[in-house]
Parts: structure tokens; C-alpha cells; sequence
């Protein structure tokens, strides 16, 4: 277009002179020889050939990129249920903790009391020796100086066996009992701890699995762009390659004939704008509304979701009360500032959504997926979750109806309506209401 511009003005002044009163003929462009334009040809046919193969590239990387993009968001929803799973072990390790504590508190207190009962009966025997007799075990009959002795001794034993030896008996089952109770606690403790274990190995595997998928996705973003930059470069090639060539060729076309085809075409597009600016303008067609069973609950979800339309992402964000804060990731999220940014992913804008109706989803797209009743998609009515990639496990939006969706979608962006993605989908919906 530059080019033409200039050519143009040249050959306007040289028309009209430099007076204006005057014609004068423009002098006769050059005449470059056959074999300049076949090299100038060969030259521009190389460049498209190369930005061909670079094409083919790019598109293989790109869709490489797309797998790992998707692989790294599957990677970060199972590092998202690694620490809801690990939180609810601790949980339920601090819960046994607990009882086990108390166990051994009631544990040790029966045993002080059975030493209690023992001193009381130790009393008791040192104060009938004080009174001629020896009394609290077999030991008392050894030592009697007659069989009246003997007798005397024998029933004060059974009197003490039918009062206080009763309550030690009483007291040392006490003891047995809450020994045991304090044993299932601390074996129900040690399974609770072996849980959390089990739950914390989990959560650093996902996170590191996550980590291998993220350094994987930006190796291939870097190799992405490095394609794409030589695409670009070539390209740019290929563009000087043809404008030298056309204008080799364009040297040999007679000016006088170019220009007047170039007025026709200038003076057809005047035309033709005209008619445009003449013709009445289209209306867009109004959307139809959707209506969905259950609307009141439905749309208090919708509307929930819908108010927060333009709140930043961050991964991990996102409660029934609102937004929040985000989490590390130690990838595209904290690339993006999520740990310090308050917003939603797509499993909390979920979360927050379906608390207006009561609710209260896990913090879990996967988990999410198996909560309601699954439809299939083509059935999928306003206000049914949809769900991306194994198990549910990548990505989750709220159905509007009509083809369109609103959602969290990634690192970078904020909620927003879009339509309905198909590439991976689950081939259900999961209606909760």
C-alpha cells in the first residue's frame, strides 16, 4: 500500500507538472530481464516454503502446549484435593489426639483412685492392729497366738471383705475399663496419624507432579514462542522477498493501464460504499430466554455467580462466604500473584454459587462432578455444572443455558461468561438442583 501511495504522487506530479498547467508523459519505468524475476521468484518461493515448514511447527507445538496447559490444570485441581484431603486427615488426627488425651486423663485417675482405696484399707488394717488385730490381707492370719485369736482375725477380714475390699474390686474394674478405653484411643490415634501421613505423602506428590507439569508447559511455551519468533522473522523475509519480486513485475506492466484499473477499482468501492452507507442496517436478533425447573433456587445460584463477574482468578481462592486469597502453587499461579491476590478458581466460585441455595460443595472440581444427579450434556438445562477432563478433574463452570457459561477459567483472567468449550468436556452434567 506504501508503495502504491508513493507511486501514486509520482505519477500525479509528472501528469499535471509540477505547475499544474501543463502534461507531460511519465517517463517509461525499467524493464527488468526474465532471468531477474525467476531468481527474484525462486528467492520468495524458498521464504514460503520455510514459513510452510514453520507452520507445521508451530502448530505442532501449540497443540503439544494446549496438552500440557491441560495437563498442568488436571495436575493443579489433584494438588487442590491432596490439601483437602490432608487438612481433613489432620483434622481427624487432632480429633483422636484429643480423645486419646482424655482417655489417659481418666485412665490415670482411676488408678489414683484405686491407690486411694488401697491407703484408706491400709488405715483401716494399721488402726484394728492398733485395736489387737492385723487386717487387709491373707497375711493377718500368720502370727495368731490361739485359735480364739485366729477366729477374731478371720472376722474382722470378712467384714472388711464385704465393705472395702468390695470397693477396691470396684475401683480396679474402673481401672481395667479406662485402661482399655485409653488403649482403642491411642491405637485409634495411630491410625489417624498413619492417615495423615499417608495424606501429606499424597500432597507433596501432587505437588510435585505439578511442579513436573508446570516446568514441562513452560519448556514448551518457551519453544512455542521460540518457533513462532522464527515464523515471524521469516515471514518478514518472505514479505520483502514478494514485494521485491512484485515490483519487478510490477516495472513491466504499462503504468497508464494500472492506474486507470486502479480508479475503476477505487471508483467500484465508492460504489459499493455507498450502497452500504444507503442500505438499512440489520437488527441483531435477541437472545431467547432460558428457562430452567426450580428457577428460584436456580437462578439465587446464577446470581450469586453472575455478581462476581470480573473478580480476578486465583488459584485455591474462593469460600461460601466470597473470595479470597489465594494459594502457591509454585507455577502459573504464583507467576500470576494468585497466593496474594483475593479471588476464585473454578471449583471456589462454585463453592460460594451453590452456598446461597445451602450447598456446600467441596473445594474440588472432581469431587464436585459425583455431588448431584448426572445428565447427559445434551440434556444439560440452566444451572448444571459442567465439568472438563478426567473424572471432572480440571476445570468446572456453571451452565446459563443457550450455549453460554459463566466460570473462573485460568491464572491471568477473571470470572466471565463464555461459550460452552466441547474440546475435552465431560460427556455429563451434574445437576444439583
Amino acid at each position: 500500500m506504501t508503495r502504491w501511495v508513493i507511486s501514486t504522487v509520482v505519477a500525479l506530479t509528472a501528469v499535471l507538472g509540477v505547475t499544474g498547467t501543463a502534461l507531460a508523459a511519465p517517463p517509461p519505468p525499467p524493464n527488468p530481464d526474465d532471468a531477474e524475476i525467476s531468481a527474484g521468484r525462486r528467492q520468495a518461493d524458498a521464504k514460503a516454503a520455510r514459513v510452510g515448514e514453520l507452520t507445521s511447527q508451530l502448530t505442532a507445538a501449540e497443540a503439544r502446549l494446549q496438552e500440557l496447559t491441560d495437563d498442568v490444570a488436571f495436575k493443579m485441581e489433584l494438588a487442590n484435593k491432596a490439601r483437602v484431603d490432608l487438612e481433613t486427615a489432620r483434622d481427624e488426627a487432632e480429633k483422636a489426639r484429643r480423645d486419646a488425651d482424655a482417655a489417659k486423663v481418666e485412665a490415670d485417675a482411676a488408678g489414683r483412685a484405686v491407690e486411694d482405696t488401697r491407703v484408706q484399707l491400709d488405715e483401716f488394717a494399721a488402726a484394728s492392729f492398733r485395736q489387737g488385730s492385723v487386717i487387709g490381707s491373707v497375711a493377718a492370719y500368720f502370727g495368731a497366738s490361739s485359735p480364739e485369736d485366729l477366729l477374731a482375725r478371720a472376722q474382722l477380714l470378712e467384714a472388711v471383705g464385704e465393705a472395702g475390699l468390695d470397693a477396691l474390686d470396684d475401683v480396679e474394674r474402673s481401672r481395667s475399663e479406662q485402661a482399655n478405653k485409653d488403649s482403642a484411643a491411642r491405637a485409634a490415634l495411630d491410625l489417624a496419624n498413619q492417615k495423615q501421613a499417608a495424606a501429606d505423602r499424597a500432597k507433596q506428590d501432587a505437588d510435585a507432579a505439578q511442579a513436573t507439569a508446570v516446568q514441562a508447559q513452560q519448556g514448551q511455551a518457551a519453544a512455542a514462542r521460540s518457533i513462532q519468533d522464527d515464523k515471524a522473522r521469516v515471514e518478514g523475509e518472505l514479505a520483502q522477498a514478494l514485494n521485491a519480486v512484485e515490483g519487478l513485475e510490477g516495472q513491466r506492466v504499462q503504468y497508464h493501464k494500472w492506474l486507470d484499473d486502479k480508479r475503476r477499482e477505487d471508483e467500484e468501492a465508492g460504489r459499493q460504499a455507498a450502497l452500504a452507507a444507503a442500505a438499512p442496517k440489520p437488527q441483531a436478533p435477541r437472545p431467547q430466554p432460558v428457562v430452567a425447573p426450580n428457577s428460584g433456587g436456580v437462578e439465587t445460584v446464577i446470581a450469586r455467580a453472575m455478581r462476581q463477574l470480573g473478580v480476578r482468578y486465583s488459584w485455591g481462592g474462593g469460600n461460601y462466604n466470597g473470595p479470597t486469597l489465594g494459594i502457591r502453587d509454585w507455577g502459573v499461579g504464583d507467576a500470576h500473584g494468585d497466593y496474594y491476590n483475593v479471588g476464585f478458581d473454578c471449583s471456589g466460585l462454585m463453592m460460594y454459587a451453590f452456598a446461597g441455595v445451602g450447598v456446600y460443595l467441596p473445594h474440588y472440581s472432581g469431587y464436585q462432578y459425583n455431588v448431584g444427579r448426572k445428565v447427559p450434556l445434551v440434556q444439560a438445562q440452566r444451572g448444571d455444572m459442567l465439568f472438563w477432563g478426567p473424572g471432572g478433574g480440571t476445570h468446572v463452570a456453571l451452565y446459563l443455558g443457550g450455549g453460554m457459561m459463566i466460570e473462573a477459567p485460568y491464572s491471568g483472567s477473571s470470572v466471565r461468561i463464555a461459550p460452552v468449550r466441547y474440546g475435552g468436556i465431560m460427556p455429563y452434567a451434574t445437576r444439583v438442583l
